[in-house]
Formats: C-alpha cells, sequence, structure tokens
C-alpha cells in the first residue's frame, strides 16, 4: 500500500496520561501546532505498560494510558484541523528501562518469561488499536516502536503485523531504532520503513547512505516517524543522548533542523518526518520539544516546501 511522500508529521504529546488528549488545554497546543510548523500529519503514540523489560504482560488500562474515547476524540480534533493521523501505540516499562531492552532467553525455560507469552501480549495491544485505528480513519498505523532486542524474532513479528492487518487495511509499518535501519529482516512485511532519525548534525550523509542502500534493497521509502534535538548545548552532537545535561541553545536545536531537512531534500526516497515533539501544555515542554523555538520557523519553511541552505 502507497504513501504519498509528503508526511510532514509532529510527534503530539508522546505517551499521554489518561486526561491529557481530552483536554482544552491539548487541543489548543495542537491547533497552535500546525500553525507553527505547517504540520499535515500527527503521531499519536498511547501507551502499554509492562513494569519492567522482563515482563509478558502489557496493560493499556491504567492511568498512564487515554481510553479509547479519549483518543478517539484526539484524532477526530485532528482531523477537524485538517490533519491526519498516525497512530504508534507504544510499550514503555513501569520501571523506566528504555522499551529497547525488553529481551527473554531465544529458548523456552520452565519457570523464566518467555517470547510467545509476550508477543500474545504484545499482538493483543497493538490490535486492539489497529481496530480503533481502521475505525477512526487514520492514515498510518506503526506497530511500535524502538523494540531493538526484539526484532530478530522475525516469525513473530511478520505473524504480527499480519494480525495487524486483520485489523486495519490502511498503511503499515514499524519504528526501529537509529542505527538499526539495516538490521530488520522484515521490512518487506510492512509498507514504508520507519525509524527514529536522531543523527548527527554533521554525520546526516554518511547515514543516509547506509539507509539509501535498505531503502533500495526493499523498495521502500523511509520514514523518519521520530526525528529530534534537544535545545541543549552539544544536543546536536548526540541527539540521541536524552540524558545529556548543559547549557540552553534554542539556536543549535534549529541548526540541527536545518541540517536535517537539506540532507534528507536531497534523498527522493526519504518520505518526510515525525518531528519530536510538540507538547500537550507549553509548561511542561522537554527539551526537545520545538514549541515556542526557533526550530519550529525551521520545520515551517521546510513544511512548505522552501529551501533550506
Amino acid at each position: 500500500m502507497e504513501l504519498k511522500h509528503n508526511f510532514y508529521g509532529v510527534n503530539f504529546a508522546p505517551f499521554p496520561r489518561r486526561g491529557v488528549l481530552s483536554s482544552e488545554t491539548a487541543q489548543r497546543s495542537m491547533a497552535a501546532m500546525v500553525e507553527a510548523t505547517a504540520a499535515n500529519w500527527v503521531i499519536l503514540s498511547p501507551s502499554g505498560i509492562q513494569s519492567d523489560p522482563y515482563s509478558e504482560e502489557i496493560n493499556w488500562n491504567t492511568n498512564a494510558t487515554p481510553t479509547d474515547e479519549e483518543l478517539c476524540g484526539a484524532i477526530r480534533f485532528a482531523k477537524q484541523l485538517g490533519l491526519q493521523v498516525a497512530l504508534k501505540p507504544t510499550v514503555n516499562c513501569a520501571n523506566g528501562v528504555w522499551r529497547a531492552r525488553i529481551s527473554f532467553f531465544d529458548h523456552d525455560v520452565p519457570c523464566e518469561t518467555q517470547w510467545g507469552r509476550w508477543f500474545a501480549s504484545y499482538t493483543a495491544f497493538q490490535t486492539h488499536y489497529a481496530a480503533l485505528a481502521e475505525a477512526e480513519g487514520c492514515g498510518l498505523f506503526l506497530t511500535g516502536c524502538e523494540m531493538t532486542m526484539t526484532e530478530h524474532r522475525e516469525a513473530e513479528w511478520r505473524a504480527l503485523i499480519a494480525a495487524v492487518r486483520q485489523q486495519y487495511h490502511g498503511p503499515v509499518s514499524y519504528n526501529c531504532d537509529k542505527y538499526g535501519e539495516d538490521h530488520v529482516n522484515w521490512w518487506d512485511a510492512v509498507d514504508c520503513i520507519a525509524s527514529s532519525g536522531y543523527y548527527p548534525l554533521k554525520d546526516w550523509e554518511n547515514q543516509l547512505d547506509r539507509i539509501e542502500a535498505v531503502s533500495k534493497k526493499y523498495k521502500k521509502p523511509v520514514l523518519f516517524s521520530e526525528a529530534g534535538c534537544m535545545n541543549i548545548t552539544g544536543s546536536s552532537a548526540v541527539p540521541n543522548n536524552w540524558e545529556l545535561k548543559g547549557t540552553r541553545n534554542d539556536l543549535e536545536q534549529a541548526d540541527w533542523y536545518s541540517a536535517m531537512f537539506s540532507a534528507c531534500a536531497k534523498r527522493p526516497w526519504v518520505m518526510g518526518f515525525g518531528v519530536w515533539d510538540w507538547p500537550a501544555d507549553s509548561g511542561t515542554a522537554s527539551a526537545y520539544a520545538v514549541s515556542g523555538r526557533p526550530a519550529a520557523k525551521i520545520i515551517h519553511s521546510a513544511y512548505q516546501g522552501e529551501v533550506l541552505e
């Protein structure tokens, strides 16, 4: 299933807790996002929670996850703003460990947690939201994000994607982690290659050369469904280091976006971006947020098709 090469997106209010998306504050913020960035897509990421990276059970019915009614309301509001909606249900660990660390023994051992039971829970989580995406007419479904240590389980991932396609009949992809595009062996099962584009400002050309080989191999366009840099001095050299501390530097963040857009503009196989991120409330903006910062103007220009030097 083909996606158009003008995916100008923003990740809005990532992993919102219950009550966030339905607030008037969130609606005002989403409207402001559209005006400030010229986005035509929004990516919404309801979170499923497992207790730690070794747990088999994923729960999406706690206060850490919006209700289905809230999520549907946010989708409908986004459409009223003229946005297409990508849904990206994402697992997070309650103990704070990054989801890329989720892993089990590759062979079943009595009394130990097992891949089979985890994938059963993960499939239930994904297909629940796939059915919701179908009902609400979402334009793209991303079957999770940065699940690096699960990706070698090819048979399970192919079965998961097939199960999602039973519920949702639009384009389907998966958001791998940065530097992981050439380590996924089942891109043929999805409609585009999606990844987290947190690459150093001076290394975009090298990384795009590497990713281009993957795009050509699978004959798929590439979507940087996450892409961002903190407004902290030094972040443009290590944009994936969310623990970096330092002085505020809005200009460095803006320069990083200019470099990304300029490098990608020369690559026709890049179908678009999902900027990370825009908050539901400006008072809770992270260092990655672009709301109210010079980076938003760079994004607006790029999304309007203006050439960036």
